[in-house]
């Protein structure tokens, strides 16, 4: 179905309305209309790595573990799961009369706001820290969720519009004050891409205002984003964001100037209950019905090109809730957990030989915790799968397991009415009686999240420093001093010091929040079944570089990220090593491609991914560091080569003032090609040098 007609149909309902009626619509749990046919329907619905809190479903890796892929294909054909399964509820449940909250086709989904800064507690939700990436990656995950037939399969929906990246505890009533050039460089481009290459349905405005406008009635943005980009879709504020106006940021005095300022700026939905206010407003003259009449007719447009009006249905409603974790889904979850978790530190005690390891000692907070398989906004899996049951599960015959809590996950003790580190004597016990140790530790969902509140009542909010919990970091330090062959993984959503480990460790394996069965796929990297090929989509600073960051409060691009960051890292953006050995060993370009060489001079198979950076070396206004401008998930066996080609786009040759132009630049190009970024640090932690290549 076309939007023109979609609309057509939208208008022709929305005008045997009555005001009442239309603004009764504008809700995000807007009420049945049975005299017009129009049955209820609750827009919130949530699918950032699986359809969330409304029953099972798959659980995919949480996004930030998806980013890690750099695989856009495969994150395409997991958005496209997830859709059959939000599908497959709707048509099952919707025949129950069951047209709850997490039961409709409306996904609040992706997060692509930027993590900026590694205290931000929702990072883990995001596709990391670079534009280019989160773009990429973002419009694959549209494309998925929506499909490609007569009918929305799905509704994706781009949040927070549009510079959200914390602090939570503020966002309330927070003003993210961003210069014209961080805005064009690096807030707006994925929230462009999604919008004019994706053509995503809907978009969601954040809960703190920008440069002193509330975001879901900010006339800049809303100016960028209806005019300048030509969004046809449906906006819809953040959950109570509206309500804010006049309670928190004060920019307006009531319910009923907050409902006129939202209406007039284009925020069509609700997520909230100011709307109900509509009324007053329009009794009172402060608003008319063609404000009404004007949301109404864009969301009733997303509900017909979904295909949930009318008589002509979509080709999705047939869809079986069989397809509910169904094997091929399962299969999905499992590649993505394969492909999302890093190998920071390898000093070649992995991959592991179960006739040669012995009694491994599985030990950490970590080891047998389902939530931390699953991050935040996630559906609930009829199995899981821990990094300790998925160690035992493939050493079963083989291997003695045993195991240690070690600690909490953040208190000082596991049982209340013991003393602090009760744990503690245990954990070493079982590292001294172990030939190899599995220490598994990081954080979850109630240590790093969105913070609580009234409309989403979990979790935790903002990291404020970049360490492990104190328990955890004890635990850590007795386990490594024991001295025998140890293995930390880290499961975690951000950046997280581990400089001890990574002087003590024989490696490391970041495994993110690796999905229900994650733990079956670190088992498998662990004891070589497969190779890590994870890349990091942030870097991972330590602590004290929080230190020369700019505030937390301070939206400047100063010092954060890899494309501005001048200290050195401990590890970098792109970063992430294998089993294999890959290599660039020829390379050449143009302004419209690169053609490289590639070579495996490893002894092993491994997926690995080619990198593209880009610097204007001869302008000012150009980022201090090259940026990713191109990348290729690739698989290469011990010893093959290959060529291929990858494209790069036209506007990766800008660069951006300070009134927020792009412009051509100095036009001193230079390109870099790589399996990680072009930086000292990667160059030391790899043993290798990107190419580069003048252009």
């Amino acid at each position: 179905m076309t939007r023109e007609k979609a609309k057509k149909l939208a208008e022709e309902l929305v005008g045997r309305m009555t005001a009442e009626e239309r603004a009764s619509q504008l809700r995000f749990d807007a009420p049945a209309i049975e005299r017009l046919g129009v049955p209820a329907y609750n827009w919130w619905n949530e699918a950032l790595h699986g359809v969330a809190r409304g029953g099972t479903a798959t659980v995919f890796p949480q996004a930030i573990g998806m980013a890690a892929m750099f695989d856009d294909g495969l994150l395409e054909k997991i958005a496209d799961a997830i859709a059959s399964e939000a599908r497959a509820k709707y048509n099952a449940l919707s025949a129950e009369g069951d047209r709850d909250i997490y039961h409709g086709l409306t996904m609040w989904s992706p997060n692509i706001n930027i993590f900026r800064d590694p205290r931000w507690g929702r990072g883990h939700e995001t596709y990391g820290e670079d534009p280019f990436l989160t773009a990429q990656l973002g419009k694959a995950f549209v494309r998925g969720l929506q499909g490609t037939g007569r009918t929305l399969k799905t509704a994706a929906c781009a949040k927070h519009f549009a510079v959200h990246s914390g602090p939570e505890a503020l966002r309330h009533s927070f003003d993210a004050a961003a210069s014209a050039k961080d805005m064009e460089e690096t807030y707006l481009p994925a929230f462009r891409a999604l919008v004019q290459e994706a053509d995503v349905e809907g978009v969601m405005g954040a809960y703190n205002r920008t440069n002193g406008e509330p975001c879901c009635a900010h006339p800049e943005l809303m100016r960028l984003l209806r005019g300048e980009w030509g969004f046809e879709g449906y906006f819809v504020s953040d959950c109570w964001a509206i309500r804010d106006f006049h309670e928190n940021h004060k920019v307006t005095a009531s319910p009923a100037e907050s409902v006129t300022k939202a209406l007039k700026a284009g925020c069509d939905l609700n997520c909230g209950c100011t709307y109900e206010h509509i009324m007053n407003a329009l009794e009172l003259g402060m608003i008319d019905e063609e404000d009404i009449t004007r949301c109404a007719v864009r969301l009733f447009t997303t509900r017909f090109l979904l295909g949930m009006l009318g008589d002509e249905g979509s080709e999705y409603d047939r869809i079986p809730y069989s397809v509910i974790e169904c094997s091929e889904h399962l299969a999905l979850a499992h590649q993505a957990a394969l492909e999302s978790c890093v190998l920071l530190k390898n000093d070649g005690l992995l991959p592991l030989d179960p006739a040669r390891c012995g009694t491994i000692g599985v030990i950490g907070p970590n080891a047998d915790s389902r939530v931390s398989l699953i991050g935040n906004y996630h559906g609930t899996a009829s199995r899981y799968v821990t990094v300790l049951e998925g160690i035992q599960d493939l050493t079963a015959g083989t291997n003695r397991v045993l195991y240690s809590q070690g600690c909490a996950l953040s208190e000082d003790r596991v049982e209340q009415l013991a003393m602090e580190n009760d744990r503690l004597a245990e954990a070493v016990a079982v590292a001294k009686n172990s030939d190899t140790v599995v220490l598994v530790l990081g954080l979850d969902e109630t240590l790093e999240g969105e913070e609580g509140d009234t409309g989403n009542s979990y979790f935790s909010g903002d990291k404020t420093d970049l360490l492990l919990p104190a328990p955890q970091r004890i635990l850590m330090k007795r386990v490594l001093d024991v001295g025998k062959p140890t293995v930390v993984i880290l499961m975690a959503g951000s950046s997280i010091d581990l400089e001890e480990a990574n002087r003590k460790a024989g490696a490391i394996l970041l495994s993110w929040y690796p999905g229900a069965s994650g733990g079956r796929a670190v088992a498998e990297l662990l004891f070589g079944a497969a190779s890590p090929s994870g890349k990091l989509p942030v870097t991972f600073y330590r602590n004290e570089a929080l230190c020369e960051m700019p505030d937390f409060t301070d939206y400047s691009m100063k010092n954060r990220t890899y494309r501005y960051y001048q200290g050195a890292p401990l590890y970098p953006f792109g970063f992430g090593l294998t089993y294999g050995a890959c290599r660039v060993t020829h390379l050449e370009a143009d302004r419209t491609s690169a053609r490289i060489r590639v070579k495996n001079e490893g002894d092993r198979g491994t997926d690995d991914v080619l990198q593209l950076y880009l610097q204007d070396t001869g302008s000012s206004l150009a980022p201090p560091n090259p940026v990713l401008c191109g990348f290729r998930r690739i698989h290469l066996e011990a010893g093959e080569e290959t060529e291929l080609s990858v494209p790069l786009r036209e506007d990766a040759f800008t660069v951006v003032d300070a009134e927020g132009a792009r412009l051509p630049g100095s036009g001193k190009w230079q390109l870099y090609a790589g399996f990680g970024a072009p930086d000292a640090v990667t160059q030391k932690l790899t043993g290798t040098k990107s190419l580069c290549a003048g252009i």
